[in-house]
C-alpha cells in the first residue's frame, strides 16, 4: 500500500478517486507543526547568532498526526503531495518531521491541477522535499512572528490593547492612509469646458482657440469660458479632416492570483477572500459528469504560463465553435505581469475544456459557477483573435476655433464573442472635407477636479503587486486583518481608515520607518524569492532583519509617548458620584470615562476638542413589559430599536418597527399578517404566528406565484445589480419585473 499525503480532505477525496485501492490518501488539514501560539518560539544562538525556530505540534493537531503515523507505518511508500507552493513544501517537510521521518527519504510530488492524468503523471515523476523552498518560507514565517511579537505588545501598550503591527500588515495600512491623506490635503481647482453640439447631433470637443491648444485645464475661469463661448458663436466651420483609422483592442491575458481576485471584486462583488474560497472548491474537486475533479489549476499563483497542452486544446475549441477567423495563426502567450513574480506555476485555468459553464451549471454552486464561468471565459478569450474598431475622427475647423468629433464602430468582436464588450458603437453621419458645418448649440460648463479615489480592495490588491508587495497568498488574509483589527473599513467597496489606522501609522513612521516603507517590504520579499532560488542564505537574511529591529523596538519602548495616560478633567461622576472623571483615547477616538471603571461604567461623548456632547435620549410611549421602566429609543446596525432605561439591570430590547409596519400581502403560508422585523442579521418579513408558521422573506413578498416546475413560493419585487426584478422567496428565480408587469 501506498501513502499520500495532502492538505486539504476535499483533495484527499478528489485524488483516492483517481488512484485504485494501491493508495491511501490522507489529509494534514494545513500545517500540523508550527511555532508555538502562546510564546515567542524562537531562540537566538549566541555563537552562531542564527535565529533557531522551536516547532511543535498544537493540540487539536495531534489526532491528525497519530493517524498520519499509523498510516505511514503500513505504507510502502510514502508522498508528499502538499501544495505545490513554498507554504505546500514547507508544511511537507513538518509532516515528515511530525511523523518522524527523514525529509530527505519521502518522495515529493506536485501538481497544478487536481485531475487523473496529472496526478498519475506527478507519481512517475516524484523528486525530494526543496529545502531552499522550506528555508524561504521559514524565514518568512520567523520574520513575520519577530515583527507580530515585539511590535504589537509595543503598540498596545502605547495606544490600545489589541492593537497589532505585522511586516506586510502595516506597510499596506500606510498605503491607505497616504492615499486618505492624499483626499485631506486636495484642493479642488477650477476649470470649465465648452460643450458643443454641430447639427446632426454630433458632439464636438475644443481642441484649439487662437492657435492655442486647448487641453483639459486650459479654460481656468468664468471669464475666459464666456470670451471663448462668444468666439465659437461667431466662427464659421468647415469640415477640414476626416480621418478613419483600424484600431485593436487587445485580448486579455489569463487570470493569475491578483487579476481573478480584481476582476471578481469588479464583476461578480466578491471580496478577496470569498474569491479564494470559492477557487479552492474548484481546484480541491467538485462534482463533474465523470466524477469528482478539480475543475480550475492551483489558484495562488503570479504567473502567465500555460501548458501546451492545454494551449492547443482550446485552440481546437475554438476552431470549432467560433470559426476559423477566431483562431490566431500562432498560439499567444503572455509575458511577467508581477514584480517578483514566481514563473514555475501555471495561469489559472479550467482543467477540463469539455466541462464548459453551461454544462457545469447543473453541478456547481451559484458562486462556484459565477467564478467558473469568469475562468472559463478568460482562458477561451486569451487564446483569440483581437477585437478590431474602425475609429473615425472629424475635425471641424473655423477661424479661432478647432473642434474634433470621435466616433467608433466594432468591424470585428474578436474574443468579445466569449467575454462580451460594454463599449457601444458610437456611429458619425457620413460627411465631406470641405463641406460647411453649422452649429447647433454651445453650452460653458464648469468642472472642479477630484481628489484620488479611496483604494477599494480590487485596486489595493493591484497596487500591492505592482509594488511588489507581499504574494498571491497574502492579499486577502492582509486585507481581511486590516479590517478585523478596525485599522479600515469598508463601506461601498471603499476602503477607509479609521482614526486609530493614523495614530499608529504615525508612530510606526516615526519609529519604525523600515516597517512601514513599501520599497523596503518589497526588497525583503525579492530576498525571500531569492533564498527559495539557493541565492541567499536565510539565517544571514535573518541575522541581518533581526538585530537592528530589536534596537527599534528597545528605542521604541523608551521614546515612543504612551497615548493611554488619561486626563483627570476635576469634576467627578454624576453617575456613583465617588470617582473623577477622566478623558481617555479609545478605538474610535477620545471619550469621557469613569475612572471608577469597571464598578463604574459611566461615559460621555466628546467633540473633537475634547468638550463633553450632551447625548439627547429620544423616549417612547411604551414601558419595559419586565421591569415597568419606560423604554427608549436606540440606534443599532439594524437601525432603531426600543431598550428598556433601566438597563444594565434590565436587558429587555425589542423591535420599533415590527408593531407598526404590516404587510398589505396575507402570509402565503397560512393567510396571518406578514410583519416587518429586526434581528442581528437584519430586517426581514415574518410572520405573526411564528413559530407555528415559519414563513420568512428577505423583502416583502407579493401574491404572484413562482412558475418554476416544483415551487410554490411567492415573488418579491427587489433590485438585483442595478435591475428591477421578482424573486421566488423560496427558490430564488429571478424574472425581469417588466415580463411580470407586462403579464399583470
Amino acid at each position: 500500500m501506498n501513502l499520500i499525503i495532502v492538505e486539504s480532505p476535499a483533495k484527499a477525496k478528489t485524488i483516492k478517486n483517481f488512484l485504485g485501492k494501491g493508495y491511501e490518501v490522507i489529509a494534514s488539514k494545513g500545517h500540523i507543526r508550527d511555532l508555538p501560539k502562546s510564546r515567542f518560539g524562537i531562540t537566538v544562538d549566541e555563537e552562531t547568532h542564527h535565529l533557531i525556530p522551536k516547532y511543535s505540534v498544537a493540540k487539536e493537531n495531534a489526532p491528525t498526526v497519530k493517524e498520519i503515523k499509523e498510516k505511514a507505518k503500513k505504507a510502502d511508500t510514502i508522498y508528499i503531495a502538499t501544495d505545490e507552493d513554498r507554504e505546500g513544501e514547507a508544511i511537507g517537510w513538518h509532516i515528515a518531521h511530525a511523523i518522524k521521518k527523514d525529509p530527505e527519504e519521502l518522495p515529493r510530488i506536485v501538481f497544478h491541477e487536481i485531475t487523473k492524468t496529472a496526478i498519475k503523471n506527478a507519481l512517475k515523476n516524484s523528486r525530494k522535499i526543496d529545502m531552499d523552498m522550506v528555508n524561504a518560507q521559514q524565514a518568512r514565517r520567523i520574520l513575520d512572528r519577530v515583527v507580530g511579537y515585539k511590535l504589537s505588545p509595543l503598540l498596545a501598550s502605547k495606544i490600545q490593547k489589541g492593537l497589532s503591527g505585522g511586516r506586510v500588515q502595516s506597510s499596506t495600512l500606510k498605503l491607505v492612509v497616504d492615499r486618505e491623506r492624499e483626499i485631506k490635503a486636495f484642493v479642488p481647482e477650477e476649470y470649465w469646458s465648452i460643450d458643443t453640439v454641430f447639427k446632426t447631433n454630433i458632439d464636438a470637443t475644443l481642441i484649439s482657440h487662437k492657435g492655442d491648444k486647448i487641453s483639459k485645464m486650459s479654460i481656468a475661469n468664468k471669464e475666459m469660458a464666456t470670451q471663448i463661448e462668444s468666439s465659437v458663436k461667431a466662427d464659421n466651420y468647415v469640415i477640414s479632416k476626416i480621418e478613419t483609422k483600424e484600431r485593436k483592442s487587445s485580448t486579455p491575458p489569463p487570470f493569475m492570483t491578483s487579476t481573478l481576485q480584481q476582476t471578481a471584486s469588479s464583476k461578480l462583488g466578491f471580496t478577496p477572500k470569498k474569491t479564494m474560497m470559492v477557487a479552492q472548491a474548484l481546484y480541491e474537486g467538485v462534482k463533474t459528469p465523470d466524477g469528482t475533479s478539480g475543475v480550475i489549476t492551483y489558484m495562488r499563483t503570479d504567473s502567465l504560463n500555460m501548458a501546451k497542452e492545454a494551449v492547443e486544446a482550446v485552440r481546437e475549441v475554438i476552431e470549432k465553435k467560433f470559426g476559423a477567423k477566431y483562431l490566431p495563426k500562432s498560439p499567444k502567450s503572455y509575458g511577467k505581469k508581477a514584480k517578483g513574480a514566481q514563473e514555475a506555476h501555471e495561469a489559472i485555468r479550467p482543467t477540463m475544456l469539455h466541462f464548459t459553464p453551461e454544462m457545469a451549471q447543473s453541478f456547481l454552486k451559484p458562486d462556484e459557477i459565477k467564478l467558473y464561468r469568469l475562468i472559463y471565459e478568460r482562458f477561451m478569450a486569451c487564446q483569440m483573435e483581437d477585437a478590431r474598431f474602425e475609429q473615425q475622427s472629424i475635425i471641424f475647423k473655423g477661424d479661432e476655433n478647432s473642434f474634433r468629433a470621435s466616433g467608433r464602430k466594432l468591424i470585428f468582436d474578436g474574443f468579445y464573442a466569449v467575454t462580451g464588450s460594454e463599449d457601444k458603437d458610437k456611429l458619425l453621419p457620413t460627411l465631406k472635407e470641405g463641406d460647411k458645418a453649422e452649429l447647433q448649440s454651445v453650452k460653458p460648463e464648469q468642472h472642479f477636479t477630484e481628489p484620488p479615489a479611496r483604494y477599494s480592495e480590487a485596486s489595493l490588491i493591484k497596487k500591492l503587486e505592482s509594488e511588489g508587495v507581499g504574494r498571491p497568498s497574502t492579499y486577502a488574509p492582509t486585507i481581511a486583518t486590516l479590517s478585523s483589527r478596525t485599522y479600515v473599513s469598508i463601506e461601498k467597496k471603499q476602503i477607509i481608515p479609521t482614526e486609530m489606522a493614523f495614530t499608529v501609522t504615525k508612530i510606526l513612521e516615526d519609529n519604525f520607518a523600515n516597517i512601514v516603507d513599501i520599497s523596503f517590504t518589497a526588497n525583503m520579499e525579492e530576498k525571500l524569492d531569492e533564498v527559495s532560488e539557493g541565492k541567499v542564505d536565510w539565517q544571514k537574511l535573518l541575522y541581518d532583519f533581526y538585530f537592528p529591529f530589536m534596537e527599534q523596538i528597545e528605542a521604541g519602548k523608551k521614546n515612543i509617548v504612551s497615548l493611554k495616560v488619561a486626563k483627570p478633567l476635576g469634576r467627578m461622576c454624576p453617575k456613583c458620584g465617588e470617582h473623577e472623571l477622566l478623558l481617555r483615547s479609545g478605538r474610535f477616538g477620545n471619550f469621557i470615562a469613569c475612572s471608577g471603571f469597571p464598578k463604574c461604567k459611566y461615559t460621555e461623548q466628546v467633540d473633537d476638542e475634547g468638550n463633553a456632547v450632551e447625548v439627547k435620549v429620544e423616549t417612547s410611549d411604551e414601558k419595559c413589559e419586565k421591569c415597568g421602566k419606560e423604554m427608549i429609543v436606540k440606534n443599532g446596525r439594524n437601525g432603531k430599536f426600543l431598550a428598556c432605561s433601566g438597563y444594565p439591570d434590565c436587558k429587555n430590547t425589542k423591535s420599533l418597527e415590527s408593531e407598526s409596519k404590516v404587510s398589505e400581502t396575507p402570509c402565503p403560508d397560512c393567510g396571518g399578517k406578514l410583519l416587518f422585523k429586526q434581528s442581528r442579521r437584519g430586517a426581514f418579513w415574518g410572520c405573526e404566528n411564528y413559530p407555528d408558521c415559519k414563513f420568512i422573506s428577505k423583502f416583502e413578498p407579493t401574491t404572484i406565484r413562482c412558475k418554476e416546475e416544483g415551487c410554490d413560493g411567492v415573488l418579491a419585487p427587489r433590485t438585483y445589480r442595478n435591475k428591477e426584478v421578482y424573486e421566488c422567496v423560496k427558490c430564488k428565480a429571478r424574472t425581469p419585473r417588466e415580463d411580470i408587469d407586462k403579464e399583470a
